[in-house]
């Protein structure tokens, strides 16, 4: 991953999530805020809008 920012993932339900390296094995992510919210505190605003459920995968 030269050049790249590396994205540790500890979201265990997440399809993208690597458990043994705890890395987000996508290229890249959307970054997106919570509904509705906007009080400028970072844990509260951002999340992966990339998500998709590990349980998703198995059910394509």
């Amino acid at each position: 991953m030269e050049g790249k920012q590396l994205i540790n993932c500890t979201v265990c339900s997440c399809a993208f999530n690597n458990d043994k390296t705890q890395k987000c094995e996508l290229e890249d992510i959307i970054v997106r805020p919570c509904t509705n919210c906007s009080n400028g505190n970072p844990e509260d605003e951002s999340m992966c809008g990339s998500y998709r459920c590990s349980d998703e995968e198995e059910n394509q």
